[in-house]
């Protein structure tokens, strides 16, 4: 099972190998960056679900990085330092850090850290999806004449005609319609669409957004209405029409 995807921030190669192994071993997609730069690049381009951040980094402070992901990310961020002070993890929390552990650590308090930042976030995360009114809509337009009917399971075109998508299919295209806009990871889609396990080899989630490219007239080399989202999923970037 998916736990999520985490950005481990910190120039500690050897200490990035060990959380990398151990976090993926638990389930997680560890993402890494040694310096501000890259850190900030990956919160652009990956939806995160929490982030490791040190506070000591080659090209800056990480202290500095708190309200920068802050405006990029909804996820969770843990600090992890060699600093023991308690005015430094005041200051960290006091910024919008969610937690704070001190190196060295166990990799077994690292974990539940994570798990009991994700607990926290959840309520917060479903109340926002609860009040999405696309949430509630029996039929979501989009594209100027694209229909989107969740009382019939079918997706009209502009000209009224149905197109013929599978049960999985439409449930494919529902999941992103809904969260136009945002990233999806290949994991969450399958928890969306399909029952089972993720096996992180199945290519059966992008084999089915190219058929429902090819479905919709989305150009499979240079899409505009689904696009992928690299190291992540996939997106939804049609207007919907309100």
């Amino acid at each position: 099972m998916h736990k999520g995807t985490v950005l481990s921030v910190d120039d500690d190669e050897n200490l990035q190998i060990v959380i990398e192994q151990y976090l993926e071993d638990d389930g997680y997609t560890v993402l890494k960056a040694g310096d501000v730069k890259t850190a900030l690049e990956k919160t652009d381009s990956s939806a995160l679900d929490v982030i490791l951040l040190d506070l000591v980094l080659p090209d800056g402070e990480g202290l500095s990085l708190i309200p920068q992901f802050r405006s990029k990310s909804s996820a969770a961020i843990i600090v992890v330092s060699g600093k023991s002070e308690t005015t430094e993890k005041i200051v960290c929390l006091e910024m919008g850090a969610d937690d704070y552990i001190t190196k060295p650590f166990e990799m077994r308090e690292l974990s539940a850290r994570i798990r009991a930042v994700q607990r926290r976030m959840a309520p917060a995360a479903n109340e926002e999806d609860k009040s999405s009114p696309l949430k509630k809509a029996e039929k979501i337009r989009f594209d100027g004449g694209w229909v989107l009917d969740r009382t019939q399971y079918q997706l009209y075109n502009p000209e009224g005609k149905s197109v013929d998508l599978t049960t999985g299919e439409f449930k494919m295209m529902e999941a992103l319609v809904v969260a136009a806009h945002r990233a999806l990871s290949r994991e969450h889609l399958f928890d969306l669409t399909r029952d089972g396990s993720y096996d992180s080899y199945d290519r059966a989630i992008d084999i089915q957004i190219a058929r429902i490219r090819k479905k919709i007239g989305d150009d499979t080399k240079s899409p505009k209405t689904i696009k992928t989202v690299r190291g992540v999923g996939y997106m939804f970037c049609g207007t919907i029409d309100t």
